[in-house]
């Protein structure tokens, strides 16, 4: 049964306790007119203080200048001290070198602001609008901060050892419309993490699906969900052959938001939504196989990006495609050696059930490419360990068939501190993912560029000359060293400000 849902209302079936900030307030009154418990300020590291810090260093009759002149308090990114007013916490927060002080360095200073305070326990908190002191005026990379620094998952635990989660923030003297609009792009951030880092048992192709009708109804999207057997008849092949060695229902999950002119070519963006992967027959090695709940990253990307865009509402045509399924064992799994039948009616020739990422996004590509005349399209996959061999965690590979987009992905990223690197798509590559008994074959040359081989794969896929670009995001996804405004650990959300960003919402 074919499942649609126009402009309906569900009530979400979710049971995320929400730990972060869903809003930053802003106010024009004083800073001695506030009630919040903590107060922040900033100095830079020639041990500058911003000016509400003076203002306040003034109040407490130069304390802070002593703390600076003592060499207590040297303005270095992320060093912080307190000082005390009457019933009031003041938190000095170091903002590094003032030439540098960006958007990314106003991002970061935010986060750690909002974690000082959840780690002194307070619920309550006012921040001098450290954006002033940049030419950028980044109010929305303040609110990014504020809310991305606010994030706990604590969803599965019952005690609260934690402390309290912060509950009210307000800068002071801010642009409500930017902070708004942060606050907006990292609630959809917290989004993926938090889908991220469910377990498997929770995550489940399902929980997406009705993760996409609360989206859908928020921001008037149609929604399309196809069962196993609509994945059948569709002509899914390789959808369906991964999914068929789980009883976990399977499900291709469709939104599209029309925000922009009937005429005006739709953008899709395509998330591999593998709900856990054991490897199927070409089973893991059983450490860190936990891990592989994040396998399903590339659907938090779009759904994230998808719950930002229903509540800013951009002028443009938005279409995300989530496949989802398990990747398991069972007397029913596809094995090595198989052939399968993609969307297009492509052959593929399988020779690890471990490279099945790709076979649910060859569907999913080429479902969308064949059906929408689009301006460009995206892919978002945890897809290869062989990018995290070559790039850490510190960086999302990209690679696609349009240099423009390409560059432009780039810009995005520059401007958002969400780091690319592109790798060549050369014919030499697409060569190598061809197969003697099929039309391609699931992996390349054994050991070699295993990530491009991935994208080479994905290439074949992509219908209609559509410009699109791939971001492998098996080492940016989870396990990142600690940001300030990152988690401690578990999933990021990286890449939703990028595509934002991209977009131009």
């Amino acid at each position: 049964m074919l499942l649609r849902f126009p402009f309906e209302y569900f009530t979400s079936k979710s049971d995320t306790i929400m730990s972060y900030l869903s809003q930053i307030q802003n106010t024009e009154q004083s800073w001695s007119e506030s009630k919040a418990q903590l107060l922040a300020v900033g100095i830079f590291q020639n041990q500058e203080l911003t000016p509400l810090g003076q203002t306040i260093d003034e109040h407490l009759a130069g304390v802070i200048s002593k703390a600076v002149r003592l060499d207590d308090l040297t303005g270095k990114p992320g060093e912080s001290r307190t000082f005390y007013d009457d019933d009031r916490i003041i938190l000095v927060m170091g903002l590094g070198k003032k030439e540098d002080f960006d958007s990314e360095a106003i991002r970061k200073a935010g986060g750690s602001i909002a974690k000082t305070a959840l780690s002194m326990k307070v619920t309550s908190l006012a921040v001098e609008c450290l954006c002033t002191c940049s030419e950028k005026l980044d109010c929305q990379a303040l609110a990014e901060g504020l809310v991305l620094g606010s994030y706990r998952f604590n969803s599965h635990r019952t005690g609260g050892e934690d402390g309290p989660d912060l509950e009210d923030v307000t800068v002071l003297g801010g642009d409500e419309t930017k902070l708004s609009k942060g606050a907006i792009i990292a609630n959809g951030v917290c989004l993926a993490r938090d889908l991220g880092n469910h377990p498997a048992n929770v995550a489940t192709p399902t929980r997406l699906a009705e993760e996409a009708q609360r989206i859908g109804a928020k921001g008037d999207m149609n929604i399309t969900i196809f069962d196993r057997q609509e994945i059948v008849e569709q002509g899914m092949g390789a959808l369906a052959a991964v999914a068929q060695g789980s009883d976990e229902p399977p499900k291709f999950i469709t939104l599209e938001y029309r925000g922009g002119p009937e005429n005006q070519k739709p953008i899709a963006l395509v998330g591999k939504g593998l709900t856990f992967d054991s490897g199927g027959i070409s089973i893991k090695p059983s450490g860190k196989m936990d891990e592989m709940k994040f396998d399903m990253c590339g659907s938090a990307v779009v759904l994230g990006v998808m719950q930002a865009v229903a509540e800013l509402k951009p002028a443009l045509n938005i279409i995300g495609v989530i496949p989802s399924t398990e990747n398991l064992l069972g007397a029913k799994a596809f094995k090595p050696g198989d052939i399968l039948k993609a969307y297009n009616g492509k052959t593929i020739e399988v020779l690890n059930t471990d490279a099945e990422g790709r076979l649910i996004l060859a569907d999913a590509l080429s479902y969308v490419t064949k059906k929408h005349d689009l301006e460009y399209a995206l892919d978002f996959a945890t897809l290869t360990g062989a990018v995290l061999v070559a790039l850490g965690h510190h960086a999302t590979g990209i690679m696609g068939t349009d240099e423009e987009l390409i560059q432009k992905v780039k810009a995005s990223s520059a401007r958002t501190g969400e780091k690319v690197w592109d790798f060549p798509l050369w014919d030499e590559y697409c060569d190598e993912v061809k197969s003697k008994v099929a039309d391609v074959k699931n992996l390349g040359n054994e050991r070699n560029a295993g990530t491009i081989a991935g994208g080479a794969f994905l290439k074949e896929f992509v219908e209609n000359d559509t410009p699109w670009v791939h971001f492998d995001i098996a080492g940016s996804a989870w396990g990142e060293k600690e940001k300030p405004y990152g988690p401690k650990a578990g999933a990021t959300g990286n890449m939703i400000r990028l595509v934002i960003d991209l977009l131009k919402i």
